[in-house]
């Protein structure tokens, strides 16, 4: 640490909003060529901060110094610009013209002539991502820059960032991009900063060492707690100099002990309903924009359980297949047939709207009161909000007052909460923060249906996805079957994966079954072990977790029920994993 060099120093920082602090007393510097990520909840300032430190915004308490001369760069979360203004006028006239034009070819812009009333979000981010990156600042403030753009843009401006020697503090919730762009992650929690010197895989191992201990240090104060009560119940009120020592150390205990014990693997599993074996059929569907199609005579038959990822680049037809799947439009040939069980939770990122003047709690409660969550018995639609995050405060609190990305968990919430057993989220990861993604991605990996995801988080598809269907733009779908990491990384030499266009499991011609592979002895053996190594280690998890939650162990027991978690999912994920594997040969 001899040769760091601040060139933003934030002390005491307070935001109030209102009587609401938004935060308070925030402490930290920004190094000469440091890439921070800033990882906080939804809705606790961490657009705001970024503002603060860009010069946006002067109403809050502390000190903000920086280097003299230093020039800061801001891309905003939600760029604006006039809507008469074309990307030429806006972007040429006060700039390297040579620069910025490479960069917005890069970004994929290239007719400069549009005017900004008529482009996507999407297209006005990288408009505002191509001027900031021209400036070359000294730092860059950066909020959310890979939303909206799709995942080759994501990867480009991942290198760009990566090799740059601009200081750089983002918020993003691209938990890749954060690993392979950061090397300090900041964490902003109940209020309090928490620095990690090393990427985001780093962050969550040390994070999880720091909860573990507070945890175990809640469950110490918990066991002598019990004790020095029944001490303060016996002691006469008159009481010595040394006794009343220990009762102030009595009450410097209680508030430890009755801190809550920090749970990092939320689970929020759902009684889903019944899906029967007909779930979707699809036959020699086509679909066309004018001379853009978007599909030709696709066929594909859905099976139960099924967990598919959509990819492409933006505009080549994945939305436009939800639409086509919902019924919301219709093909302009061929035949879609759905099975009669089958019950939809649709996420749009398509705008979406409540009304502002009803609370947080009524607006669930409107759909239900309770919602069954299978063994784990029912939750009310309270218990529900404080899974996804809402704090009973906050469930109070008019729609009006809640921050986009606290809209968009509430959205997600009522999406999920209507007990759907066959779900299509498109870009459910926009502005959700990390802790609902992690939330969202066990809830999806435990999910007993279908599930259809698009969505430029990269991360997230790995987690939740067992194949891809891969969109190019010209009317052709190419199923993929792996992760989304396995699919790019076989890019460059790639053989093109075979073109869908007949129904997958059922209904083939006689020359494709021959080809089909069935399950050897051996693997239905295998497969048989599996069901049963998977069935102890999730008792085993469920144990637990039930222990932990309790209050009731011992601080050794709390240590090594910590340690044992970790390899207990990666051993339950591998074992999924080969399961699903051997499952597919089977269905085939």
């Amino acid at each position: 640490m001899a040769n760091y060099t601040p060139y933003l120093e934030v002390m005491g920082l307070t935001k109030r909003i209102g009587h609401r602090v938004l935060f308070h007393d925030l402490s930290f510097t920004v190094g000469e060529r440091e890439h921070i990520g800033l990882i906080a909840k939804n809705g606790t300032g961490k657009s705001t901060l970024l503002r603060i430190l860009a010069g946006r915004d002067a109403d809050y308490e502390g000190r903000i110094v920086g280097r003299n001369g230093l020039r800061i760069g801001y891309l905003e979360q939600t760029p604006t610009f006039p809507a008469d203004r074309t990307i030429e006028e806006e972007c040429l006239g006060h700039a390297d013209e040579l620069k910025t034009r490479q960069l917005l070819t890069q970004l994929g812009i290239t007719d400069l002539q549009q005017q900004f009333g008529h482009l996507s979000g999407g297209m006005v981010k990288r408009v505002a991502l191509a001027r900031v990156l021209e400036t070359e600042p000294d730092l860059l403030l950066l909020d959310e820059p890979t939303n909206h753009l799709d995942v080759e843009l994501i990867e480009w401006l991942e290198k760009f960032l990566g090799r740059t020697t601009m200081s750089l503090l983002m918020v993003t919730h691209d938990r890749y991009f954060l690993d392979r762009v950061c090397t300090v992650i900041i964490e902003m929690d109940d209020q309090t900063l928490y620095t990690y010197r090393g990427n985001y895989s780093y962050y969550l191992e040390k994070r999880q060492q720091r909860i573990d201990q507070r945890n175990a240090e809640i469950a110490r104060a918990n066991n002598l707690y019990r004790t020095e009560l029944e001490w303060m119940r016996r002691m006469p009120q008159a009481r010595g100099h040394k006794a009343r020592y220990r009762e102030e150390a009595f009450y410097e205990l209680e508030k430890t002990a009755k801190q809550r014990i920090d749970s990092s693997t939320v689970r929020l599993e759902q009684n889903n309903r019944y899906i029967g074996s007909k779930i979707f059929v699809m036959t020699d569907v086509s679909k066309a924009f004018g001379e853009k199609a978007i599909l030709r005579d696709f066929s594909y038959t859905f099976s139960r359980y099924e967990k598919l990822g959509l990819v492409g680049p933006n505009g080549a037809g994945k939305t436009t297949f939800l639409r086509l799947l919902m019924g919301e439009m219709q093909p302009d040939s061929g035949h879609i047939d759905v099975g009669e069980t089958v019950r939809f939770g649709y996420y749009s990122q398509a705008d979406f709207t409540f009304r502002s003047d009803i609370r947080v709690i009524d607006l669930v409660r409107d759909i239900a009161e309770y919602v069954d969550m299978g063994k784990a018995g029912r939750l009310t639609a309270s218990q529900l909000l404080q899974h996804f995050l809402f704090t009973p405060e906050q469930q109070y609190d008019y729609v009006s007052k809640l921050s986009g990305g606290e809209r968009r968990r509430l959205y997600l919430c009522t999406v999920l909460m209507r007990s759907p057993n066959f779900l299509i989220l498109d870009e459910p990861t926009n502005d959700l923060d990390i802790v609902t993604l992690q939330i969202l991605e066990q809830y999806l990996i435990d999910f007993r249906g279908c599930l259809i995801v698009v969505s430029h988080d990269r991360y997230f598809m790995d987690k939740v996805v067992d194949h891809l269907f891969v969109f190019s733009g010209n009317g052709e779908v190419k199923d993929f079957p792996g992760s989304y990491t396995e699919y790019r990384s076989k890019q460059p030499q790639a053989e093109p994966a075979a073109q869908v266009s007949v129904p997958k499991k059922k209904g083939n011609t006689p020359g494709q079954r021959e080809k089909e592979r069935r399950l050897s002895y051996k693997e239905k053996r295998e497969m048989e072990q599996l069901e049963q190594d998977i069935e102890r280690l999730e008792a085993e998890k469920r144990r637990i977790e039930a222990d932990l939650s309790s209050g009731q162990i011992s601080v050794e027991l709390i240590t090594q029920h910590s340690k044992r978690l970790g390899p207990l999912n990666d051993e339950l994920d591998e074992k999924t994993m080969r399961w699903l594997e051997l499952s597919e040969i089977g269905n085939s």
